[in-house]
């Protein structure tokens, strides 16, 4: 009896030490999982161009745009700004604004703007295009992690699309539209291209 005793003491003792390393073993998976998760995202993001009639949730939209004005800032300018749009004549103003921009199918999209009153002030102030760029990469991430598909369409700095994407949001003069994002349910799944070129990669100098 007392050797019975002894051996289940061992045996839950043994059990006990098995769930602590499965427990200390856990978070070191988790970020591992994490990082593939977000390396893929970033390999898989192609661009959308057809989309299905399903909306995409309000939720989901702001939290796309809370991700985009995550994006590093020059000085911490932020300077940026962002017309969400959902409805049907909007977005039919704005393909009309853009027939590039391919908004006949799309159930949203996102105008990233710079707002030139939030620039740095002097030979600086285009950076407000290299940070309107990051927050925009930023947004078509959040989108594909999502699962929903989306494409750049780019605005400035083409003088004719400017002007006629400011003239159908009643953008005022600070405003500057860079792109217009447009988003959707996707309909078609396109291969990711491998845009990998090893002689683009110089190391430590030319």
């Amino acid at each position: 009896m007392k050797a019975y005793y002894k051996f289940t003491a061992m045996a839950a003792a043994a059990l006990m030490i098995a769930a602590s390393c499965q427990k200390q073993e856990t978070p070191a998976a988790t970020g591992a999982n994490s990082t593939e998760a977000v390396i893929e995202n970033i390999m898989t993001r192609t661009s959308i161009r057809q989309f299905t009639s399903e909306p995409i949730g309000a939720d989901t939209l702001e939290t796309i745009l809370k991700a985009g004005m995550a994006a590093p800032t020059a000085v911490n300018k932020q300077p940026w700004a962002f017309v969400a749009v959902t409805e049907r004549a909007v977005l039919d103003s704005l393909d009309a604004a853009h027939p590039m921009a391919r908004l006949s199918t799309a159930t949203a999209a996102i105008v990233v703007c710079g707002d030139l009153n939030l620039a740095i002030e002097g030979p600086g102030q285009e950076y407000w295009i290299q940070d309107c760029s990051a927050a925009s990469e930023n947004i078509l991430l959040a989108a594909h992690a999502y699962g929903l598909g989306a494409v750049w369409c780019g605005v400035y700095p083409t003088e004719e699309r400017v002007a006629n994407v400011k003239a159908a949001l009643g953008l005022p003069e600070n405003i500057i539209p860079l792109n217009i994002i447009t988003m959707g349910h996707p309909a078609q799944n396109p291969e990711p291209k491998d845009k990998w070129v090893p002689s683009k990669v110089h190391y430590q100098r030319w």
